[in-house]
């Protein structure tokens, strides 16, 4: 009998299929698209539409086998919006993240794609993150530090747009959004709440000072 037990609080699968994608996070209540075109990951959008429209999305790490990368310990489970199917076959969804989950371990089966089970309690807390009260001007030297960052590696985006947002969008987009590496990504991922994500941000700003713009690489 397959273990696929209900969360009771947020009504979510603590079994999910499993999407790893490479400096790529999605933090709850944040919204993205995908573009879907390699067969496992096509078969796991139409199975994940016929039942409860849930994936995992989670990054993986630089080791294991190529096909199969181990996994880092922390990632979101979402939910797909919009679907729609193009001419060549590729499938563009847009994902909501709903709450971010550890893995327990990775079920074994006999589908082209991965399974996890998954527990959601570290992040119980997700689906009240964005009522947080933060008042936008903690986060005001973040803003700045980061558009410097982005005009020196080129990167564009719409900062009207983010102001208009509350502070957990914000800094939910960015984290999403800036160069930072692989591992920084995830650690502010992992973050239980607002303050200690502006705390994480700080840190990892601080790497990319003046002096190490132009010997830093990114992953």
């Amino acid at each position: 009998m397959e273990n696929n037990k209900i969360n009771l609080k947020n009504n979510l699968s603590t079994k999910i299929p499993v999407f790893p994608l490479s400096n790529f996070i999605v933090f709850p209540n944040t919204t993205v698209p995908l573009n879907i075109f390699e067969p496992r990951y096509l078969k796991m959008t139409e199975d994940a539409m016929a039942s409860n429209r849930l994936i995992g999305m989670i990054q993986p790490k630089k080791s294991g086998d190529l096909r199969n990368p181990d996994l880092f310990d922390v990632g979101c489970v979402c939910r797909i919006v919009s679907f729609n199917e193009t001419d060549d076959g590729r499938y563009i969804i847009i994902i909501k993240g709903i709450n971010r989950f550890k893995i327990l371990n990775e079920v074994e089966n006999n589908k082209i794609y991965r399974e996890l089970n998954v527990d959601y309690r570290l992040y119980e807390n997700d689906k009240d993150a964005e009522q947080e009260e933060f008042e936008f001007k903690k986060i005001e030297k973040i803003m700045e530090e980061l558009k410097s960052l982005f005009r020196k590696r080129g990167y564009e985006i719409n900062w009207k747009d983010l102001e208009g947002q509350n502070v957990y969008q914000t800094l939910s987009a960015l984290s999403m959004a800036s160069p930072f590496t692989i591992m920084e990504k995830q650690i502010l991922l992992e973050t239980k709440n607002l303050e200690e994500r502006k705390k994480k941000f700080e840190q990892i700003l601080s790497t990319y000072s003046s002096e190490f713009y132009n010997t830093k690489t990114l992953q």
